[in-house]
Order: structure tokens, then sequence, then C-alpha cells
């Protein structure tokens, strides 16, 4: 009778939650990948401030990480969701509307993820371009090419080479982190695994099976790092 009601529980139809963890395994997929994205680009821009000959953008990119790795994550996900709403009602008073305007959940979660690990990826890429040998580029520039050639020819290779290891372990740490957009009421794969063991009094079962949809996401990811790893190394010795 258990293994029944297990069964009933976890399939798909009226009956059961199974499409509705799926459907949330697949917007946290999707809030991972988004998020992703745009972290990988804003984190680029900071590390190109970081190592900018400006001191004002040096400065600027610093505090940004500072603020970011040393603020909980939860108050940062409030911030962007509460504060965007806030601060664009208040533009719209300022223009005499009396519109109401409410900030989508997955819009506001994919944004407060892309600030918090735009800053972890800021340091992945900054390391990656300091590991590239100068010398490399000197010798680029001496046979004639450009600086921005001898990016795209030279260092931009090898520091992809060198930041994908990063970067695979901060996309596990999105994947997992996707959960926190449960302060927000954003119907994700934890969040609706919870609600499910609210109401079927069986919560151990549904945060295993999350647990289970978890582990088979972050292990195929592994899977595609070490793959992008390889195609990576290819032509270096031992590659």
């Amino acid at each position: 009778m258990a293994d029944e009601r297990v069964l009933g529980l976890l399939g798909f139809g009226a009956a059961g939650w199974g499409d509705d963890l799926l459907f949330a395994a697949a917007l946290t997929l999707q809030l991972a990948v988004l998020s992703s994205c745009f972290a990988l680009v804003i984190g680029f821009v900071l590390a190109s401030a970081k190592l900018s000959r400006w001191r004002l953008l040096r400065y600027l990119a610093a505090t940004y990480t500072l603020f970011i790795r040393g603020v909980p994550e939860f108050l940062i996900i409030l911030l962007v969701f509460f504060g965007s709403e806030a601060l664009i009602q208040n533009m719209l008073t300022a223009l005499g509307s009396d519109l109401t305007i409410e900030v989508p959940k997955f819009g506001a979660a994919v944004a407060a993820l892309s600030l918090i690990f735009a800053a972890y990826a800021c340091e992945v890429f900054r390391g990656a371009y300091v590991a590239v040998p100068p010398g490399q580029m000197e010798a680029a520039q001496a046979i004639g090419m450009r600086p921005f050639q001898a990016f795209i020819r030279i260092r931009f290779p090898q520091l992809w080479r060198f930041a994908i290891p990063g970067l695979g372990n901060l996309w596990m740490v999105v994947l997992k982190d996707t959960s926190l957009a449960a302060v927000i009421a954003l119907n994700e794969l934890l969040r609706t695994a919870k609600l499910a063991g609210e109401t079927e009094h069986a919560h151990l079962m549904f945060f295993l099976a999350a647990g289970l949809i978890y582990l088979t996401m972050t292990s195929l990811s592994d899977i595609l790092r070490r793959h992008l790893e390889q195609r990576a190394r290819r032509g270096m010795a031992g590659g």
C-alpha cells in the first residue's frame, strides 16, 4: 500500500505531483541558464574594470564585488525584488501615472542571481586573465598584431581554457542556489517539493525526489564540464 501511494503521489496527472516537479525542474534549469549567461557578461565587464588602468573603474568593481560577497544572498534577492518594484512605482508616480506595476518574480530572480554570481565570475575571469603568460602577448605585438587582435587570437582562447573549471563550479552553485528564489515565492523545484510535501503530508518523500532531480542535473552538468575541459585542452601537452 505504501509503495502504491508513493507511485501515485509521484505519478503524472491530476492525482500525482510528477508533472509539477518536472515543470519546476524545467523552470529551475531555465532560471539557472539565464542567470549564468547574464552573470558571465556582467562578470567579464567587472573583470575588465578590475584590470583597467583607470583607478576609478578598479575601485567601483572592487566595491561591487565586496558588497555582493559580504551581503547574504537572500537579502540581495529581496532588495532586487522589492527595490525594483518600489523604484518603478516611484518613477510612475513622479510622471503623474496611477498605474500599479508588479515586478515578475522570475525576472527579479534572474536579475538578482545574475548580480550575485557576476561578482564570483569576475574573480574567475580575472584569475584566468593573469594566468596567461604576458610574454605571449608581447611576442604577438612584436610580430605586428594589434592589441585587440592579439587578445582575440592569443589571450582569449587561453583565458577560456583557464576559466572553464572555475565557471563549471560556479554553474553548479548557481543551479543549486536557484532554490533561494523561493524567498519571493517563485515556484522553482525546491519550493514545489515543499508545497507538495505540505499538501500530502509526505515532506521527506518529496524532498528526496527533489534531491534526486538536482543530483541528475548536476551530474549531467559535470559530464558536460569535463567534455568542455577536454576540448579546451586539445593540442596541449597531456591534453
